[in-house]
Formats: structure tokens, C-alpha cells, sequence
């Protein structure tokens, strides 16, 4: 396929070289040309606008948040206006539920396919080609769209027709990511401070009761205090909280535990922690209880 990606952060990066790697012509696109530059050396092809990365079959947008992917895709210079009738536009941001309605709306308008499919996975999994996709569509976009998906994850599940329910199913995702961080932080606080080693009782845990790869992988974050590469910035988790609060308000659904998360971001970032990975909420329990890093 000739397809477009816009956004070359840590994840968007390295879904585009897999896109690559399987054999796709992939012109690329960001805000600061120079993250590009690594990608242009493998192979693909620079992009000089957003227009210039929508003149293939599809295009994938991997950004921040809604302000950031609606600037690609509004006004006279964007995927709105430039992809082909019949392309695909294929949303792998974490966004909000109404932006992903609107996007559905305006690309169905303009004679365009529009599939939303946020991923599962840190960076490392994006490297690996192993992120878990989770797309929804119309049946005809997701079928145009799965060699994408196959090149970039491991595995894909389709959720519905309504590609909003993607972006729901990511921020519920997200969310309850963040209950466990939280829980972990105040667990492991409690058995350190009451005199036992936390990594053996980490082991303890993943290798019986909690065996999943988040508790895994969270519980190393939070105990392991080495500087590392930040995975997903701690703002990113805030605003990813604060969507989800925004798409229970709408359906009526109380969230109490989403509300504490939020609260434990802020004051995270209250305290200097613009520049740290999400999972350093899970650091801040054994900081209540007097542990100092």
C-alpha cells in the first residue's frame, strides 16, 4: 500500500518503520522534520505538509491528543481536504469519543473511509511490531486497513462499525491501567514500609496471582528507580483520565476511582513530574508513607 503517517513520537516512529519493514511505500510527515530524518535514511519517503502525506491509499495519524490530530485534519491544508475520495484515514491516537464521532462525520461527507484503531503497547512493543490493535469501522474500512494492522501489532480486535467505540474501549483501557498503577504504588508502599523486600514480593505476586504482563511491567517502573527512557509522559495519562471522565459523564456512568487517578496526576505534575512516565503516580503511596528516592 502508499500510505501517509503523520505523527513520529516514540510510538508513531516505530509503527512507521514497521510499515516499512512489511513492505509499504510510506511517505512520512511531522511537525519537526528532523524525527523523520532516521525514518527517510530507511527508506521512506519525506513528506513536505500534511497534504503531501494523503496522496496514497491511506494515511495514519499517531498524536498527542484532539487539538494536535484536529489541526491535521481541518482547514485548507488537511486530511479533510487533501485525501482522495475513497482513502482511508486511519486514527491511531488516543482521543476523545466526540472527536472520533465528528472525524467519522466529516470524512464520510467528503467521500473518505475512516477507521479509528488506537494500540495497546509501550514502546518497546511498538519497536517489535507487537502492539494489540483495537479497531472500529465500517466493515469495508477495516478490511482496507488490516495489512496496516498486521504490520504494526501482534493482534487486532474489531469492536464495531462505529469507529468511536475504539477510542472507548482505548480509554477505558487506559483508565483501568492507571487503577492498577495506583494500586500497585499503595501496595508495594505498605509491604515496604512493614519491612519486606519489594522486589520478592513483586515476584511473588506476578508469579501466582497476578500474572498478567501490567503488573509485570508497572510493578518494575514503580520499584526500579533507574532513569530510563519515559514511555508515556505523565500529562499524556492525565489527559487520557480526563477523556475517559468526559465519555462516562455523557453516558451516566460514575467513575469514583477515575476521579482519584486524576487527582494523584495532578498532584504528581504539582510536584515536578511534567518529565516523568505515567507510571511514577505509582511512586507517590510510598512518598505519603515517608519513603524517599
Amino acid at each position: 500500500m502508499k500510505i501517509g503517517f503523520i505523527g513520529l513520537g516514540n510510538m508513531g516512529a516505530a509503527m512507521a518503520r514497521n510499515l516499512l519493514k512489511a513492505g509499504h511505500e510510506v511517505s512520512v510527515f511531522n511537525r519537526t522534520p528532523a524525527r523523520a530524518a532516521p525514518l527517510i535514511e530507511a527508506g521512506a519517503v519525506a513528506a513536505s505538509s500534511v497534504a503531501d502525506a494523503c496522496r496514497g491509499e491511506a494515511v495514519v495519524t499517531m498524536l498527542a491528543d484532539d487539538p494536535a490530530l484536529e489541526a491535521v485534519t481541518g482547514g485548507e491544508g488537511g486530511i479533510l481536504a487533501h485525501l482522495p475520495k475513497g482513502a482511508l484515514h486511519v486514527s491511531s491516537s488516543t482521543v476523545s469519543v466526540a472527536l472520533s464521532e465528528r472525524l467519522t462525520a466529516a470524512h464520510a461527507a467528503a467521500g473518505q473511509l475512516y477507521v479509528a484503531a488506537p494500540v495497546f503497547g509501550r514502546p518497546p512493543a511498538a519497536v517489535a511490531g507487537e502492539l494489540v490493535v483495537v479497531a472500529a469501522g465500517a466493515p469495508e474500512a477495516v478490511a482496507k486497513a488490516q495489512p496496516i494492522f498486521d504490520a504494526v501489532g501482534r493482534q487486532t480486535f474489531v469492536f464495531a462499525d462505529e469507529p468511536s467505540k475504539a477510542n472507548l474501549v482505548k480509554l477505558s483501557g487506559n483508565f483501568l491501567i492507571t487503577t492498577v498503577i495506583e494500586a500497585l504504588g499503595e501496595t508495594l508502599a505498605l509491604v515496604g514500609k512493614g519491612g519486606l523486600d519489594k522486589r520478592q514480593y513483586l515476584d511473588f505476586l506476578t508469579s501466582t496471582l497476578f500474572g498478567a504482563p501490567v503488573y509485570r511491567n508497572y510493578g518494575d517502573l514503580i520499584i526500579d528507580t533507574s532513569p530510563r527512557p519515559v514511555g508515556f509522559p505523565a500529562p499524556l495519562g492525565l489527559k487520557d483520565v480526563r477523556l475517559a471522565l468526559a465519555a462516562a459523564e455523557e453516558l451516566r456512568v460514575p467513575l469514583p476511582l477515575a476521579n482519584l487517578v486524576r487527582d494523584r496526576f495532578l498532584t504528581l505534575l504539582a510536584n515536578g513530574g511534567e518529565g516523568l512516565d505515567w507510571s511514577a503516580i505509582g511512586r507517590l503511596p510510598a512518598k505519603d508513607a515517608g519513603e524517599t528516592f
